[in-house]
């Protein structure tokens, strides 16, 4: 079966940026940067927008190459899959476009050619330009090597790594679902304010007579306008202890191991829950900062570079500095005061200070940003409904996180002939 392979160059076994067409003034599907997700195979449409004949175009199903560092570093590559019938679609002009070659490579298959460890750190490898501004000039590709197995191996090996994929994006959707819920919940209570409202018309709230009786039934003026009565507006830093992050010094090797978490911005985006962080600290070098430990359901913003991002801890860990983290007072709150962070996400990115690159938000101007506290009990009331949620949310991702490591490990085995296709059958099978 091996013998069937044949080398050849990679712009030889894909199609490298093919021609999509596309009418300049008329509006597409559009696909920035920010839309993909590092280790989800899909991306999906950012908005509509109209084409002026620049950037990067492409249709359902083909890759997108992240060319731009540290976006590829991060391992930004996706298929973009097409919402209706919007079929062709334009985005990014930092994205390679990849798509199989008729009667040399399966579509399906040229997706994980491309999110190979060869292709990836080659592309790595060949990046040009200026510090901090490095891309992969497209040409680069046609020097690189790869090997291509038969089509009827092709479509074997796709359809074992999309089995482990599908379920990935199954547990995505069914997230994005919970997550759904538990902020429309904290959207009607704490932003519409429909309880009290309906309280304040004199209307049954529609709530169990036990809830319903934490909302106060008139409003009152504030700093951030106008509230429900005996509400409070505080600071960040009055709703618990603030920890901004630091990095141990990465030339002491013992530092770094696989004990405990430590999370940075690229381990952020797109997620509740930071389940799975790209890198570790031993326990020596969790310790020799011990005081930059954060515990679990801690919440961290990043405040530098890429602010507003937020996610909750799901163990103890670290973080690096351009994170700070609110560790709660009280626990049974966490669910509230992620939300409430959440929303703080535009007044962080229009508040934070810096160049035109970086943008920094310091410790002491996050601790200071207000915040609405509604009555401890009504904080803690929310927590206990959503947390069936939030468990669920951390589960799925947490079975993302194996099945993505199993994937990863089986994908270069694979796409070498090292592995044959019916060996692992078995176990995938499991997953389905």
């Amino acid at each position: 079966m091996a013998g069937e392979w044949k080398e050849m160059s990679f712009s030889s076994a894909v199609l490298l940026n093919p021609p999509v067409p596309l009418e300049r003034g008329q509006e597409y599907a559009f696909v920035d940067m920010g839309a993909i997700s590092a280790g989800s195979q899909w991306v999906y449409a950012s908005g509509r927008r109209e084409f002026e004949g620049g950037g990067s175009r492409f249709q359902n199903g083909d890759t997108l190459m992240a060319r731009i560092t540290p976006c590829l570093e991060n391992g930004k590559v996706a298929r973009y899959k097409a919402n209706d019938n919007a079929l062709l679609a334009h985005g990014s002009t930092e994205f390679i476009v990849v798509r199989g070659r008729p009667s040399v490579t399966e579509t399906d298959f040229a997706y994980y050619l491309t999110q190979s460890p060869g292709v990836r750190e080659y592309a790595i490898s060949q990046m040009t330009g200026t510090s901090g501004r490095q891309r992969v000039p497209t040409q680069a590709l046609e020097h690189l090597i790869v090997r291509v197995p038969p089509l009827s191996i092709q479509h074997a090996v796709a359809n074992v790594l999309g089995a482990l994929d599908d379920k990935i994006e199954l547990n995505r959707q069914m997230n994005e679902t919970l997550e759904a819920m538990a902020r429309a919940l904290f959207k009607s209570w704490f932003i519409d304010f429909d309880p009290v409202h309906a309280k304040a018309e004199g209307h049954d709230p529609g709530l169990p007579a036990d809830i319903a009786d934490l909302f106060p039934d008139s409003f009152q003026d504030s700093d951030l306008g106008e509230i429900p009565k005996a509400w409070k507006v505080e600071r960040v830093a009055d709703i618990g202890t603030v920890v901004c992050g630091k990095t141990p010094p990465t030339q002491i090797r013992e530092f770094y191991g696989d004990d405990v978490p430590f999370i940075t911005i690229p381990d952020m985006h797109g997620k509740v829950f930071a389940t799975d962080t790209q890198k570790r600290l031993s326990r020596v070098g969790a310790a020799s900062q011990q005081k930059k430990t954060i515990p679990d359901h801690a919440i961290c913003v990043s405040c530098i570079a890429t602010p507003g991002l937020v996610v909750i801890t799901p163990e103890a860990a670290q973080t690096n500095q351009q994170i700070n983290t609110v560790v709660p007072s009280r626990s049974n709150e966490a669910y509230y005061w992620f939300w409430s962070l959440r929303d703080l996400g535009e007044e962080i990115r229009s508040g934070a200070s810096g160049g035109s690159v970086v943008s920094n938000l310091s410790t002491g101007r996050f601790s200071d940003l207000r915040i609405l506290t509604p009555a401890a009990q009504l904080r803690s009331c929310y927590h206990s409904l959503v947390t069936p949620l939030f468990s669920r949310i951390l589960a799925n991702a947490k079975e993302s996180d194996t099945l993505a490591i199993l994937r990863d490990t089986l994908l270069p085995k694979l796409l070498s002939g090292e592995l044959r296709v019916n060996g692992v059958s078995q176990p995938v099978g499991a997953y389905q």
